[in-house]
């Protein structure tokens, strides 16, 4: 399958109808979900590694920004790809037959507070800043 909305920079055979980019959002394989499930970082992170935001991974901290559990912290426990979502620890809801479920919140209503760095990460951090460096 071509994915050629996410393929071109220059833009050259990227779609600027809504259907066809609703279309290659929604059927996004797993390589391109991780990006596009980014979270926003902290003012202090930003402020540490000029970036405004990055990928989401199991072992972040994160704070919920938006929606009905706005201001819960707690660690990733999961990033689920496929349903767009993450899960957090202790973010659990009481099922009618007593059992807890995770609360599913998407990345971009949360805001890393501790990065889990990794090699790989410490890497995408400094490439992403020195880009915004270069076009500043």
């Amino acid at each position: 399958m071509k994915f050629s909305a996410y393929s071109s920079r220059n833009g050259a055979d990227v779609s600027s109808s809504s259907r066809k980019a609703r279309k290659a959002h929604f059927q996004a394989p797993s390589h391109i979900r991780r990006k596009l499930m980014s979270a926003p970082l902290s003012k202090d992170l930003r402020k540490k590694y000029e970036v405004r935001s990055i990928p989401i991974v199991k072992g972040d901290e994160v704070v919920v920004s938006r929606g009905q559990y706005k201001g819960r912290e707690g660690k990733v426990v999961a990033v689920y790809r496929k349903k767009w979502v993450i899960h957090i620890e202790r973010l659990v809801r009481e099922k009618v037959n007593g059992a807890s479920a995770p609360v599913p919140v998407h990345p971009s209503n949360v805001t890393v507070n501790t990065l889990k760095l990794t090699k790989d990460r410490e890497d995408i951090l400094k490439r992403k800043a020195d880009a915004r460096k270069s076009r500043a």
